[in-house]
């Protein structure tokens, strides 16, 4: 049966087949093929030009041939090598033996056939693969996904700077702020984040069944394979990593997931946080005509963009939390329970890609309500108890704290004249008394909107 979004097992390859596909062309059984290739035939270029004795030096047209093989790769190139895998029983040996066929046709690669794959384990093709993997879908997708919202989360704090707001701590009100400060604390906490993706160093090993290049040197023990295979990892953009077993730890990949794990946990907060405004009123979403909220509600503009990005972050999480804990460990020199975890790498970032989509269309539809905002900061004039009862401290006045918990812990219905009675029979300097009684809980925001502003 042919794979449609409606037979599909994973959502990912379905439903929202079309928001993650530009991780399919890197994560796909094809993807992977096609960097396996890569990295075989630029080893034996790299063998070519490192004269390797009974390597001959190539030619430029076979040097342009070796390009083109993997240059124009085809699903059909895959299917081959996919064919051969199905009689050998053995993934990345049957590249081998499909480069070996591709390029029968040239006297020169015939000479150096045997060549192909020289001293290696399958595992030097295997993690520059998926080194290759991460290093690119983190430069071309992940990261300009997640800069789109750092940078549309940072313009709204700009707008919204000067927007007062209740702020509440344990859900109660508390101490009042602006919604751009808000805003601004997640921009903040993203581009954190963004450098913490961005700086991680990928690293790359090629140095044989377990990493001792035993085989080079029983071959050709006056090569100084290390200098030669540290130049090669090096010129993929990668670090060389010289100590290993038979896998290259993959201690920087877990790196990579944990940081990335770590930028969805923060955006989480950022859906949640945004949930509950909308919940409160405090934003409006524009509303698509045609777009049905409810099945049996007609009125209701549900906020499902932040639900399906946290549902989501929350798939993404486990399984990256479980590659960077996992992917580390090996027995003794080797063990193959890596490889099928690496192979869920593409689901774990196409979540993570989902979710970076999911937010960014749940900004675009909000819009500020300043007056609903401003309504529910302004009946909330028990939050002036702390600068009231600071300034009294700062008089020396006995027990502040505990009288003004006296007047409004647990108490409905504190007005502005119950502070300002309070306020007018305090033993305090009239300048610091006016300028209590001039205090509204808009304009008790500290130096939120002036935060909000300099990000």
């Amino acid at each position: 049966m042919p794979l449609t979004p409606l037979n599909a097992l994973s959502p990912l390859d379905g439903r929202y087949h079309a928001k993650v596909s530009s991780l399919g062309h890197a994560f796909s059984e094809l993807g992977l093929i096609r960097l396996r290739v890569r990295v075989e035939v630029e080893w034996l270029k790299a063998l070519s030009a490192a004269s390797i004795p009974d390597v001959p030096a190539f030619s430029a047209g076979t040097l342009a041939q070796l390009e083109g093989v993997v240059a124009s790769f085809s699903e059909a190139d895959a299917q081959a090598i996919k064919d051969i895998e199905a009689r050998i029983n053995h993934d990345v040996k049957a590249i081998e033996y499909w480069l070996r066929q591709r390029l029968s046709d040239n006297a020169e690669l015939q000479r150096a056939a045997h060549f192909i794959h020289f001293a290696c384990t399958s595992e030097d093709i295997n993690n520059l693969s998926y080194a290759l993997l991460a290093l690119e879908s983190r430069a071309q997708i992940m990261l300009p996904a997640l800069t789109r919202i750092v940078d549309k989360v940072a313009v709204m704090a700009h707008e919204l700077a000067d927007v007062p707001m209740l702020a509440r701590t344990h859900g109660q009100p508390a101490t009042p702020t602006t919604l751009g400060k808000e805003l601004a604390n997640f921009a903040v906490r993203l581009r954190r984040s963004r450098t913490r993706i961005a700086g991680v160093r990928v690293t790359g090993k090629f140095n044989g069944a377990v990493g001792n290049y035993n085989a080079h040197l029983a071959a050709y023990p006056d090569i100084d394979w290390d200098r030669l295979a540290r130049g090669f990892v090096q010129a993929f953009g990668l670090e060389f990593n010289a100590y290993t077993t038979q896998i290259e730890p993959h201690d920087s990949l877990a790196e990579l997931f944990d940081a990335y794990a770590a930028a969805n946990t923060v955006l989480i907060g950022l859906n949640r946080d945004l949930w509950g405004y909308i919940s409160l009123g405090y934003f409006r979403q524009r509303v698509k005509a045609g777009e049905v909220g409810s099945s049996t509600m007609p009125h209701k503009v549900n906020p499902i963009d932040f639900e399906n990005s946290e549902g989501n972050l929350g798939l993404a999480n486990a399984l990256l939390r479980h590659l960077s804990d996992k992917l580390p460990v090996s027995r003794w020199q080797r063990d193959l329970s890596d490889s099928t975890v690496l192979r869920n790498v593409g689901v774990a970032l196409g979540h993570t890609l989902l979710a970076f989509d999911a937010c960014l269309a749940g900004l675009a539809k909000i819009e500020a309500s300043p007056e609903r905002i401003r309504e529910d900061l302004e009946r909330a004039w028990e939050v002036l108890a702390e600068p009231i009862q600071t300034v009294m401290r700062r008089n020396g006045s006995e027990e502040a704290y505990e009288q003004l918990k006296a007047l409004t812990r647990g108490k409905d219905g504190i007005t502005r004249e119950t502070l300002h009675a309070f306020i007018r029979a305090l033993d305090i300097p009239d300048n610091d008394r006016q300028r209590l009684l001039e205090l509204t809980p808009s304009a008790y925001i500290g130096l939120a909107a002036r935060l909000a502003r300099d990000l």
